[in-house]
């Protein structure tokens, strides 16, 4: 290559890269609705491509028969229950306004009926008074609500911004689905790597995607709503904003939902409610608990081959760097991560192999 050549071939791609990096910053402030159109495409191409044989071919009605039955089975109900949830909130930090629903106290009736010696273990654990700890999570709670009340009504003002972005989302995936194999197949020949680690990236891109959001959203939807229901029969307040704590946690490993339903057995146990602490301990553990552990690998499977550490992990700092994508887009990049050092050794091979050529 001439030195001509060189400089034509290094301002092209100086050029490249500035103009990518331009045309990311204008699609930043959409990232949500795009990342979720991709996301919905990846794991509604087998439903697109079963339409696209029973209509013959057709790509635009079966991209448009997909996209309705998206709407209908995932994007109606979410909004649904996101609208439910607000106002539960609401309800809920109200009531602890009023001194209805004291967090507080209901810790005071627990410590009361425990010995002096566990209260003192329990003093020496907290390093001072109970009581101090005791105002400090009644004081957070509050704060808690009234942040949760906020972002309830952000929700509700933002609805123009919500709009906009579901719209760019629907028509996003509309031409994922219809076109999502071209699309596919020519950023795969862009990518400069052997057919070999190509393929190994993809394939691992999707299986984490689909055992990610297929799996994970499933196995957290059904304990949520078990959690919700057991929580209503049981007369507890707020079980709907319960429910959907309990599968937001859930999607976490080896923390899961208990975090939210075993205090409350505590409490009932503690409180002489032993019929309900009974109850819900057994629903939690018999019930709750064996869905992730019947549902999960039947959903997931073990095709993902990442340890639950690095998923509970990845999955924590990506949802305190991006918020609720950060359960998918977390696992995700750590998943491409350990693909890469996977192929790591066989790319020294390759690079070796063509020096001595």
């Amino acid at each position: 290559m001439t030195t001509e050549n060189s400089l034509f071939f290094r301002s092209f791609l100086l050029l490249l890269a500035i103009v990518t990096i331009a045309f990311i910053w204008l699609l930043i402030p959409f990232y949500g609705a795009i990342f979720w159109g991709i996301i919905l495409a990846i794991i509604f191409a087998p439903l697109q491509r079963k339409l696209l044989a029973k209509t013959k071919g057709k790509k635009t009605l079966s991209a448009l028969i997909s996209l309705v039955l998206i709407v209908l089975i995932v994007i109606i109900p979410l909004i649904l229950i996101t609208g439910a949830l607000a106002q539960e909130v609401a309800t809920l930090y109200k009531s602890m306004e009023r001194g209805d629903l004291n967090i507080g106290r209901y810790m005071e009736q627990i410590v009361n009926v425990l010995p002096e010696t566990v209260k003192s273990a329990v003093d020496r654990l907290v390093g001072g008074d109970i009581n101090q700890l005791r105002e400090r999570i009644s004081d957070f709670a509050l704060s808690s609500g009234q942040f949760l009340t906020k972002q309830a009504v952000n929700i509700g003002s933002n609805t123009f911004q919500f709009l906009v972005s579901l719209a760019i989302m629907l028509y996003l995936l509309f031409f994922l689905l219809r076109d999502g194999t071209e699309l596919a197949r020519h950023c795969r020949e862009l990518v400069p790597l052997s057919e070999d680690q190509k393929s190994h990236l993809l394939r691992k891109f999707t299986t984490v995607v689909r055992a990610t959001v297929k799996g994970n959203i499933a196995v957290a939807a059904v304990q949520g709503a078990l959690g919700g229901i057991i929580f209503f029969i049981l007369g507890i307040q707020g079980a709907l904003f319960w429910g959907v704590l309990m599968a937001i946690l859930s999607l976490l490993p080896a923390v899961g939902a208990s975090l939210i339903w075993a205090p409350v057995a505590i409490y009932f146990f503690a409180t002489g409610s032993l019929m309900q602490g009974v109850i819900l301990t057994a629903f939690g553990v018999f019930v709750i608990g064996l869905v992730d552990n019947i549902l999960r690998p039947i959903l997931v499977g073990k095709d993902t081959k990442i340890p639950d550490y690095i998923i509970l992990i990845s999955t924590l700092g990506g949802i305190s760097l991006f918020g609720l994508n950060g359960f998918v887009i977390g696992p995700l990049i750590a998943a491409i991560f350990m693909a890469c050092w996977d192929l790591f050794p066989s790319a020294i091979k390759r690079q070796n192999d063509n020096v001595e050529n």
